[in-house]
């Protein structure tokens, strides 16, 4: 992700903001972070060296509430990302209903050169620069792209040293035994499952005469594919970052599953108990997997994958975005026209923000919930917002994208109006 993809954010907050007539105000709000804060982490090596590391952490926009979003460790994080990432958030925060802004945060760093206690040591070096501007009530951060439960232990345990209170609240997405919730793990690929259960209501679908491909079998790719295929839907197309693979006849999800955690390689293969056997199939790039011939293309891998460059050749019937930013801006008009519908990221990936939340009422409550609550409520909030975003869609003519951004404006809208805006004070009302 690069100043494009974040340039491209912003276009599309600037347009749809002007089609849907929204306060200029609200929009002129979105079009820049509210802070964003670059910090050198010192991290002593296990050689002895000190080695110094570029970090970032964006709070975009507070206006629904505090700021909420994930930290990634990745060599190709940078600044202009974060603050797409984050302005994505604000606007996905919004759509669902939560009490939050949006937030972002990362590491310029290859995690896999880290021994544990440097990834540790990078961790609490974090939280001590961030340590300012995070908080329970002001700024939340969760894992996202090589970061997990522990790292997320780590910095909650360095925020409560420097804080000298206990504060679960301040970091969701912890291991169980430190206050997480149960139901987190698979939560963003739940969130587009449940919204594929929507459109199957809609459309009377029986799963088995449904096609889907899936880009990307990362934990949102495997738990959207593995609840799909569960369902009964003919999982055709499964890929990951070396290629696919592509069989008509669809494949068995778990069996995929199991021979990756093996070898750490996507396989068509067919396992019972611990003997596994190939299926026939044919191997497929990335780029063929997006232009199959099925009835849902889940992008769930990396973002800009269908842009001027391949839009013509895409001809799913639905697009489920799992990844963020998969679908340039430039083509949303092509989809549109071409009857392609997308169901965008800010409302197919919401489930990991949602249930993010759900742990942090939980640590605030001091009351766990059951795996069954988890489900059942973020089954609710979803169905509630797809179906917000639907009917909007319907109303007023617009792309599922362009009616998600436009509910998500007009909650914001609400907030910054009761703040006040030029039409209030250049009024002579009382």
């Amino acid at each position: 992700m690069s100043e494009k993809i974040y340039q491209d954010a912003l276009s599309r907050v600037r347009e749809i903001g002007e089609d849907a007539g929204v306060n200029a105000e609200v929009i002129a709000s979105l079009m820049q972070p509210m802070r964003t804060l670059t910090a050198s982490l010192p991290v002593r090596m296990d050689d002895g060296s000190t080695q110094y590391f570029t970090s970032y952490r964006c709070r975009y926009n507070n206006a629904l509430g505090p700021t909420k979003g994930g930290i990634r460790f990745h060599p190709d994080v940078n600044q202009p990302e974060v603050q797409a990432l984050a302005l994505w958030m604000t606007i996905k925060c919004a759509i669902v209903g939560l009490p939050y802004g949006g937030g972002k945060g990362g590491v310029t760093v290859d995690p896999k050169q880290l021994s544990r206690m440097e990834l540790e040591r990078l961790s609490r070096s974090y939280v001590r620069q961030m340590a300012d501007i995070i908080s329970p009530d002001r700024d939340i951060p969760a894992p996202d792209v090589y970061t997990n439960e522990r790292i997320m232990g780590w910095m909650m345990d360095e925020y409560e040293h420097i804080t000298r209170q206990k504060a679960p609240g301040v970091i969701t997405g912890k291991p169980i035994s430190l206050g997480g919730s149960l139901g987190r793990d698979d939560a963003t690929g739940r969130g587009a499952y449940l919204c594929i259960l929507e459109l199957e209501k809609k459309h009377s679908w029986n799963p088995a005469d449904i096609t889907v491909a899936i880009q990307g079998f990362g934990n949102g790719g495997y738990h959207a594919a593995r609840l799909l295929h569960e369902r009964g839907y003919r999982i055709v197309a499964i890929s990951d970052s070396r290629g696919g693979i592509h069989s008509e006849q669809g494949f068995d999800v778990p069996s995929i599953y199991k021979e990756k955690q093996r070898t750490r390689q996507v396989k068509a293969v067919y396992c019972t108990h611990s003997v596994c056997e190939q299926v026939e199939h044919s191997a497929i790039s990335n780029e063929e997997l997006l232009e199959l011939d099925v009835d849902i293309l889940i992008p769930a891998a990396l973002d800009g994958v269908i842009g001027t460059h391949n839009v013509d050749n895409i001809k799913a019937n639905y697009i489920v975005e799992v990844a963020n930013g998969p679908v340039l801006s430039d083509v949303d008009a092509i989809l549109h026209e071409r009857e392609i519908h997308v169901v965008p990221d800010v409302l197919a990936n919401a489930g990991g923000v949602t249930v993010s939340y759900f742990e942090w009422v939980q640590n605030r409550s001091g009351y766990a919930w059951d795996l069954d609550t988890v489900h059942e409520r973020l089954g609710k909030i979803m169905a509630k917002s797809f179906n917000e975003v639907w009917d909007l869609a319907k109303s007023e003519k617009r792309s599922m994208r362009n009616a998600a951004y436009t509910l998500a404006f007009r909650r914001i809208g609400e907030a910054v109006e009761a703040h006040g805006t030029r039409d209030y004070f250049n009024s002579s009302d009382a």
